[in-house]
């Protein structure tokens, strides 16, 4: 019997993610579960929803001076998020 190329689990993991194209999927939600630790607690209270749909950070917010101050933010925040996921999943956010 012949030993074959020996691979680490991880290695393994993130190809089969590669290729079945979850690992966007991956890091779009660990942007959203990291809205809370980057945005901080009175924001994240304000947030009613928050989702992804084709690149786009759709954040439904219950106060309108949030959702103002927010607004004011929109790019560092879409950098913030960015660079936590380690690539450019996001590229723009949508505050209702």
């Amino acid at each position: 019997m012949e030993r074959t190329k020996i691979r680490k689990v991880s290695d393994i993991l993130k190809d089969f993610l590669r290729e079945n194209k979850l690992d966007i999927r991956l890091k779009e939600r660990q942007i959203i579960d990291s809205w809370e630790e980057l945005m901080g607690k009175t924001i994240s209270r304000a947030t009613k929803k928050i989702y992804i749909r084709e690149t786009k950070l759709f954040v439904i917010v219950s106060s309108s001076v949030i959702r103002n101050e927010l607004h004011m933010l929109k790019t560092d925040i879409v950098k913030k998020l960015n660079e936590r996921a380690g690539e450019d999943i996001i590229t723009e956010l949508v505050l209702r």
